[in-house]
């Protein structure tokens, strides 16, 4: 459940802390006193676009948070918070957080950690339902319509069930169609791919060589070069009149007189032994260095060759000699595929054929399913709605059996054994197409939900559907923005009661203007226009029971005794009720 909502700085709220209660929740206030800027910030914070327009005049941005209580949360909020690398929930509190400015900046936040919009988004839709006055027209769409029934039915598993195996015979026709070519281009795809895999294979390659060979092939270039320069050291350190070898002889005996004649210099005679020492070890591994350098033309060929092969093929196949060898292996496997493609599609049409006969069984069972929920749906709704003021209507589900028979034969083998492609109708959510329907006035036939043009009769339809999905849906907290429009009298004292009867088993937010849908709540909430410091604020306050009546005496349209006795009716007549 929502228990805090803190907006700052929106439109005309400067710092306001709103503190929710269990059950059914309701806020109430005179027209422009800022109801709906409770909506549009919780809006925000489950990653709604930003509109940057609200900004609280003279402000540099504004911040919404929000703090739900997921203890009963049956979404997968944990593993889903360790895979965005999101910090976990403290005390099963959740903590959501949205801020932006008008110079463009949008950061938000999941319990202290920076996230993107995106699982802000969809962590949103596993905690709120939000209806406003015109959020019933998606129960317009078939396929909303299709997910109402399910959750009724609780078919969520056969559902998931059957989209499991068309996604898998979408694979293995993926697969297939990879193998079904005409013949020109069966042979131009061999040929090629014996050309790619032949010419990267023959040239034996090994990731790690490209930098030996190159190192290789620069002193094969500079042989005569290098001969030279390590020939000119020798000469220097030994091998003329004039060496370094031979004038520290010269030093060497000049050094042992003079230890002779003061025994304090044999330091310097012993800094002159390691210095020749030094230089002979010096003299060694230049001989060593110069044998081995070696001018071989046919070498240096032969390196050349094999680097200018190195360049060739990460032209064609990879910038590294790595992805020049993945290639070759993914060549060779396409080949071995393509060279056995008979094989393969015997093999994968035998998988199709095994698919097909499950998916059929599964689309059917699931069919039945929702054969059987639909007269369950439509008793239920009726119900409710004859609450609401539709004491003789009638509201039905009109299933496509055709759809699914249609299904089920674009799933048979043709007669020469070849398999068509899945028909358009068979998607992830089974064979069915089904269409709400509705028959406000006895006597009259039932037509679809979208033949009705009154926003009233669709906001009722509405609210009975979610009254009977209330102890299916896992969404925690439902939120009403007005979607009592264009109904009084009885049919809001019923408003009223349905709001208090999803709150039974959800958390209820609803903005109303009927005095019948707020005496019923657990909690009244009272939005008003202040003006502080020649500011126009907007200000929440929870009502006690003494508040409420006055609230309710101006919602039912005076401040006489008469009203007010009427207030209080209406709370008391709500309690002994209970």
């Amino acid at each position: 459940m929502l228990t805090t909502l803190r907006i700052k700085n929106l439109a005309l709220v400067t710092d306001l802390t709103l503190e929710l209660q269990p059950g059914c929740n309701v806020i109430t206030g005179e027209t422009g006193a800022g109801k709906s800027i409770v909506i549009g910030a919780l809006d925000l914070v489950l990653g709604e676009r930003a509109d940057r327009s609200l900004i609280r005049s003279g402000e540099d941005g504004c911040t919404v948070e929000a703090v739900f209580d997921v203890a009963k949360l049956g979404a997968p909020l944990k593993g889903f918070l360790e895979e965005n690398g999101l910090e976990p929930c403290e005390d099963h509190r959740l903590v959501l957080k949205r801020t932006f400015t008008a110079n463009g900046t949008n950061r938000q936040f999941i319990n202290g950690s920076p996230t993107s919009l995106t699982v802000l988004a969809s962590i949103g839709e596993w905690l709120v339902d939000l209806h406003g006055p015109h959020d019933h027209q998606s129960l317009l769409n078939p396929a909303k319509q299709l997910l109402i029934l399910d959750a009724f039915g609780g078919l969520e598993y056969e559902r998931k069930a059957f989209g499991e195996l068309v996604r898998c015979r979408a694979a293995l026709e993926k697969e297939k169609s990879a193998l079904i070519v005409d013949e020109k281009t069966y042979a131009q795809q061999l040929d090629l791919l014996r050309h790619q895999a032949l010419e990267i294979s023959a040239a034996r390659l090994r990731a790690d060589e490209e930098q030996a060979v190159e190192g290789e092939f620069n002193r094969a270039s500079n042989a005569a070069k290098l001969l030279q320069l390590s020939q000119s050291a020798l000469d220097v350190l030994s091998e003329n009149d004039n060496s370094l070898l031979t004038q520290a002889g010269g030093v060497g005996r000049a050094l042992q007189e003079l230890q002779r004649v003061d025994a304090g210099a044999a330091s310097l005679a012993e800094l002159h032994s390691q210095a020749v020492g030094a230089l002979r070890e010096l003299q060694s591994e230049l001989s060593r260095y110069a044998e081995k350098v070696e001018v071989d033309p046919a070498r240096l060929a032969e390196l050349e060759e094999r680097l200018d092969l190195i360049h060739s093929l990460k032209r064609k196949y990879g910038a590294t000699l790595a992805e020049v060898i993945a290639f070759g292996d993914e060549a060779h496997a396409k080949l071995q595929s393509l060279e056995s493609r008979d094989a393969g599609l015997a093999r994968l049409n035998a998988e199709l054929e095994k698919v097909d006969g499950e998916l059929a069984k599964a689309g059917k069972k699931l069919s039945d399913a929702r054969k059987k929920t639909v007269p369950q749906l439509a008793k239920a709704v009726s119900k409710q709605l004859g609450d609401l003021g539709f004491r003789q209507s009638k509201f039905d589900v009109a299933i496509n059996s055709a759809a699914a028979d249609a299904g089920l034969r674009e799933l048979k083998p043709e007669t020469d054994g070849s398999r068509p492609e899945m028909a358009a109708k068979v998607t992830q959510t089974g064979f069915d197409e089904i269409e709400f329907q509705f028959a406000p006035n006895p006597g009259e036939p039932a037509k679809p939900l979208r033949a009705i043009a009154s926003s009233g009769e669709m906001a009722r339809v509405m609210l009975a559907l979610k009254t009977v999905l209330a102890a299916e849906d896992e969404i925690p907290v439902l939120v009403f923005d007005e979607v009592d429009a264009n109904v009084g009298g009885e049919t809001a004292n019923a408003v009223g009661e349905k709001m208090k009867q999803i709150g039974a088993k959800r958390q209820v937010l609803c903005i109303t203007h009927l005095p019948q849908v707020a005496a019923p709540a657990d909690a009244h909430y009272v939005v008003s226009k202040q003006v502080k410091n020649g500011r126009t604020i907007s200000e929440i306050e929870l009502l006690g029971k003494k508040e409420r009546v006055a609230e309710l005496t101006r919602m039912l349209g005076g401040q006489g005794e008469a009203a007010r006795k009427h207030a209080e009716a209406l709370l008391r007549d709500l309690n002994q009720t209970r």
